[in-house]
């Protein structure tokens, strides 16, 4: 009990210790959060080794919180402990130069970390919920760190987003405890045996989904992911795209587990999502022009991956097709731990190329890395582990993955059934998208470590070895990088899988690496290059730059100036009717949403923000009580003040 009170409740009483030493001393408040986050990772390996044991803390009214022990939990609590260690060591030099706010910055750093933990750790979709609220309000302010007009917009829709979600979550759950009398995952299935209510535990579920499916970055409330990350720190688009996704596909998985684990109409709901997600994200990638946006949109269509592997998961279940759903598991789990490292590895490497660049232009960021030989390794092997390239990471999870979609269209019939025909031509989106992943990968790589800068200048400047990451950034970078080719090894993840689903588990050379399973991975590689060569080198690029859709389309460089083939660049009608396309996919589908966004932020008026409450949230913000902060004057702020309050009623009320 006391390892499991310490991993959540320790970072959230350090945090206001962090924010002081950052007021007094600034240089003194990275190696307090090292200490903190480093005896964080410890505990969590004392937890895995079985120091921990479930218990319910009960509260001082009627609220209780409850934790669990299962393997999958303390599993991720560990991955996220690492990816909390690895970041703050990194962040040491990231933040060498610019140390506005760093207090603040440690001190939503820790509380987010307490949060996740909680949340991780539950054993009752209560206790998640309490900590998933209190993420949500202290990770904002990674987003809004930096205070420009795109931070604050995209903290703005951030912020919004994830009180959406929370309502949402909140209304599922009271929903869940009507029709089944409790929200303790371990009792749900039984008491939903005999529950009376089936259309109201179908429509809690559903409810449910849509929360937490606001934190992973699900179609259609995925718009904060490529407006946040580029905005954020480095170290925090990290975590914000390891593991505060994973928060969210940690509920669809327990929802899918628990609650609606033999519902179909649920699983196809979250497969076509789940496509959804996954193509968009990855053709929004494959057109970003700026690094870290990139990066963003490829974690959302890699979460597009992890919700198709939920969706085989309930299908296979209501079936009765225990092997099946054994197997969508096991392919579910692998890929939530690769994605989590990977994009440890890619955002800090991004981050490296911020602090030397200061942009994430790709066109002004050409070149950079040409001479530098380790930061071109790690990241290299981020892509390939990514990408799905046989003997790295991504292959054996992206494999099970695709086995699971392929053997349920053959379970329901194929193309001679309604779901086996969606079946069957999911699996085609899923290696089209994975041969999207090759080709923006392959375009980030080439464009930072291989290719020349247009300026001669510029690219002599580049050309200077020059100590470009300290010897401990090198350490968590190269060191996170080398785990890529360590878990494409079938026995590492055979061991992995078997541990945190608890089932016996069997990857062997021989099998992941036959003919069969190679064929799948081999078509998407192979959909990728043919997509870069065409559609990057011949489309995307145009007059030696890397062009937007909309520059494209209307035949202008980032300059203002027109191509030399016409306004439409010379492009043919072919072309036109892809770029188009890139188009809708890149803007159109956020078009909703961005209207609603746009709505609800409209300022208040100043007379209605001169409150203590507010007063005293905008002081936390800027540092300096009294001083108005842009972030405080939308609804977005008001409404989470709305949702905090929910929290303080639950805390008097909620047993």
């Amino acid at each position: 009990m006391i390892l499991i009170l310490g991993l959540i409740f320790i970072p959230m009483l350090c945090a206001p210790v962090a924010y002081v030493i950052g007021r007094k001393k600034e240089k003194a408040t990275e190696p307090f959060a090292m200490v903190v986050t480093a005896a964080e990772l410890l505990a969590c390996m004392c937890l895995l080794s079985g120091w921990g044991r479930d218990f319910t803390l009960q509260g001082g009214i009627s609220v209780s919180l409850s934790f669990t022990t299962r393997h999958f939990h303390c599993a991720y609590a560990l991955i996220g402990a690492f990816m909390w260690a690895m970041t703050t060591f990194f962040a040491k030099e990231y933040f060498q130069k610019e140390r506005e706010h760093i207090g603040r910055y440690w001190m939503f750093l820790l509380l987010t970390l307490g949060a996740t933990e909680g949340v991780m750790l539950s054993a009752d979709f209560m206790t998640a919920f309490i900590f998933f609220e209190i993420l949500s309000f202290t990770s904002f302010t990674w987003v809004i760190h930096e205070e420009t007009k795109e931070a604050i917009t995209a903290a703005y829709t951030y912020l919004f987003i994830a009180v959406f979600g929370g309502m949402v979550l909140f209304m599922g759950l009271a929903l869940l405890q009507k029709g089944a009398g409790t929200l303790v995952f371990e009792a749900l299935p039984q008491a939903l045996a005999v529950s009376d209510h089936p259309l109201m535990v179908r429509g809690a579920g559903f409810c449910i989904l849509l929360g937490f499916g606001a934190k992973a970055g699900m179609f259609p409330l995925h718009i904060w992911l490529p407006m946040a990350h580029p905005v954020a720190p480095s170290p925090a688009s990290a975590l914000l795209s390891g593991i505060l996704t994973k928060v969210g596909i940690y509920g669809i998985l327990m929802t899918a587990l628990y609650v609606l684990p033999r519902d179909s109409a649920f699983g196809v709901v979250v497969l076509v999502l789940g496509l959804i997600t996954m193509v968009i994200g990855a053709v929004m990638a494959l057109v970003s022009v700026n690094l870290k946006r990139t990066m963003a949109c490829s974690s959302m269509s890699q979460i597009g991956f992890i919700l198709t592997g939920i969706a085989m998961l309930v299908l296979f279940e209501s079936a009765g097709e225990k092997e099946g759903a054994e197997n969508a598991l096991t392919g579910l789990t692998l890929h939530m731990v690769n994605h989590s490292l990977i994009k440890l590895t890619l955002f800090c490497a991004a981050g490296v190329v911020v602090m030397r660049c200061h942009t994430l232009v790709l066109d002004e960021i050409r070149g950079w890395g040409r001479n530098k030989t380790l930061l071109k390794i790690a990241f290299a092997l981020g892509a390939l582990g990514i990408s799905g390239v046989p003997l790295f990471n991504g292959y054996l999870s992206k494999t099970l993955l695709h086995e699971a979609i392929a053997e349920g269209a053959a379970c329901f019939g194929g193309f001679s059934q309604p779901l086996g025909a969606l079946l069957k031509v999911s699996e085609w989106i899923f290696l089209g998208s994975g041969g999207l992943t090759f080709a923006y990968m392959l375009k980030l790589f080439i464009c930072i470590f291989a290719e020349r800068n247009k300026d001669a200048k510029r690219q002599a400047e580049f050309d200077v070895r020059a100590n470009y990451m300290s010897p401990l950034s090198g350490v968590v970078i190269f060191g996170s990088s080398l785990l890529m080719p360590i878990l494409g090894q079938p026995f590492v993840s055979s061991a992995i899988a078997g541990y945190m689903t608890e089932q016996e588990v069997s990857l062997n050379y021989a099998g992941a690496f036959s003919w069969d399973s190679l064929q799948g991975g081999l078509i998407s590689l192979g959909f990728g290059l043919i997509i870069y060569l065409v559609i990057v080198r011949k489309v995307l690029i145009k007059g030696g730059s890397y062009c937007t859709v909309s520059q494209l389309l209307s035949g202008e460089k980032e300059d203002g100036r027109h191509t030399k083939d016409g306004k439409r660049g010379g492009l043919n009608v072919g072309l036109s009717i892809v770029t188009e396309f890139f188009r809708i996919i890149d803007m159109g589908m956020d078009a909703p949403l961005q209207l609603l966004k746009i709505f609800l932020t409209k300022e208040q008026k100043k007379e209605d923000r001169h409150t203590q409450v507010y007063g005293f949230f905008g002081g936390a913000l800027t540092g300096k009580r009294g001083e108005e902060h842009p972030i405080a004057g939308g609804f977005s702020f008001a409404l989470m003040m709305t949702c905090i309050g929910i929290l303080i009623i639950l805390y008097f009320t909620i047993r």
